[in-house]
């Protein structure tokens, strides 16, 4: 498409209807900003600039582009208080998209569509609308027969509109396409003449009209594209909207999710073909699941990497590596900088943290492994822990290749165990055990004949009146 087209994105408001002290466009939406989604839009679309028309204590700095324009509206006087504060930055441009920062389910696919609308219909302006089986609360769009919009009919006051009006569904959507500099010319003649004593958008439409222009419609194919969000309620529609499409576009590319309503993926996650998400699994963050690959059941992994063929079971996964054939869980939890190397095993209720596994080295179960480095083969027996903190500073274990430690094992870092080495059941580890020799520490029993009789004896005698 050729065309000198800006992207104007609205995102001055105040969101008071969100009850909240987090600005409105940093809500997340499937763990990506409400701005960001209209952003990429945009950036995506055949629009070749973007400015973005932000308050004076914006917020979004680090969300916006670094080529995009950002334009303060140094009061909140409305949406057409905001156009008219980026006259400068869209002056010289043949065409203006204005959309919203609330706007989180618009597609660059439906800002083209309408530019070619736009393009070929020749109107001073052009607006999206969407067709509603309840269209209560949104502005009504009377056509001319000829297909061209006569104009919007606010529905929000008893006697606003009438009864055939109130029959159409078809609404205004709130995003456009004008001519830059026949919106321009309007800008400078709307008025605040109103209740909210604000300059809206809409009304530089009649304006075109009586100045003898055309005003063109291209109805969004789906409406849940051109909804806005002023609530909480809105906002999980919105991401409701959003994970069913990022679940959609993860299936049709060879993801099996075996059920869709339980599961919830972020928009900048990563799955190849063939993996298999399991019912109740979260995927968050920038998490990145290789082929063949099986998460879940009942699994989050935030920010993390797994390969191919990689076993995640009922597990909690944070920032963390795991290569190919690894296995995980059920009901590990494998915290920031843990990675796990081909083939490794972190197993039943351990926990690993900036530890590294190395290739085919297993931690089967009951386990804590804190700053540690396990060379390949090796075993870590039930009740392993290093002990990796002193009181002042994390020190590390360092576990050498095909080593064995036993059972309930404490290793008190910093501490070496060398090459095939072994720790017997039970040790308490303070010095480096050398390259294949077994390291034990035991205190001698003693076994205390008639203790339980005694103790029972006492007990009987302390209840007794």
């Amino acid at each position: 498409m050729s065309i000198d087209a800006v992207a104007v994105i609205m995102a001055g408001g105040k969101g008071t209807r969100m009850r909240s002290a987090v600005p409105k466009l940093l809500h997340p939406i499937c763990g990506r900003p409400m701005l960001a989604w209209p952003l990429k839009a945009a950036s995506e679309s055949a629009a070749g600039r973007i400015v973005v028309i932000v308050p004076p204590d914006s917020q979004y700095d680090s969300l916006i582009p670094s080529d995009a324009l950002t334009v303060v509206q140094p009061t909140q006087d409305g949406t057409g208080g905001a156009a008219r504060s980026a006259s400068d930055a869209i002056l010289g441009h043949e065409t203006t998209l204005v959309l919203s920062g609330d706007n989180a389910a618009i597609t660059a696919e439906l800002l083209d569509d309408l530019l070619d609308t736009h393009l070929k219909t020749g109107a001073a302006a052009t607006m999206v609308t969407m067709d509603l089986d309840d269209p209560s609360g949104y502005g009504r769009v009377r056509r001319f027969p000829d297909g061209s919009v006569d104009r919007v009919i606010e529905t929000k006051k008893p006697g606003d509109a009438t009864e055939a009006d109130l029959a159409i569904c078809e609404v205004n959507a709130g995003i456009y396409a004008f001519e830059t500099a026949r919106l321009l010319d309007a800008l400078g003649r709307i008025s605040s003449d109103n209740a909210q004593s604000e300059y809206y958008l809409p009304d530089v439409l009649p304006l075109m009209r009586a100045d003898g222009h055309s005003i063109a419609a291209y109805m969004a194919p789906d409406p849940h594209l051109t909804l806005g969000i002023n609530d909480r309620l809105d906002l999980a529609a919105a991401e409701a909207e959003a994970r069913r499409r990022i679940l959609e576009r993860h299936m049709l590319a060879g993801v099996t999710v075996v059920d869709p309503a339980s599961t919830w993926i972020d928009a900048e996650v990563e799955i190849a073909p063939d993996a298999r998400i399991e019912p109740g699994t979260s995927l968050r963050g920038r998490t990145i699941v290789g082929s063949g690959s099986t998460v879940g059941p009942l699994s989050t992994l935030t920010d993390t990497t797994l390969g191919s063929n990689v076993s995640v079971l009922h597990s909690y996964l944070v920032e963390c590596k795991a290569g190919d054939g690894a296995q995980i869980g059920p009901f590990a939890y494998l915290r920031p900088d843990a990675e796990l190397a081909s083939g490794a095993k972190a197993g039943s209720f351990v926990e690993v943290k900036n530890s590294r596994i190395g290739e085919g080295a297993k931690v089967p179960h009951l386990a804590y492994v804190g700053d540690a480095e396990i060379g390949a083969g090796s075993n870590l027996g039930a009740g392993t822990i290093t002990a990796n903190y002193d009181g002042f500073r994390k020190n590390r274990t360092t576990i050498g290749e095909n080593a064995r430690i036993g059972v309930d094992t404490m290793l008190i870092a910093p501490v070496e165990v060398g090459d095939g080495a072994y720790t017997g059941a039970g040790a308490v580890i303070k010095s480096d055990v050398p390259e294949g020799a077994l390291a034990v520490s035991e205190n001698e029993q003693r076994n205390i004949e008639g203790y339980a009789a005694r103790k029972a004896a006492k007990m009987q005698e302390e209840q007794t009146p």
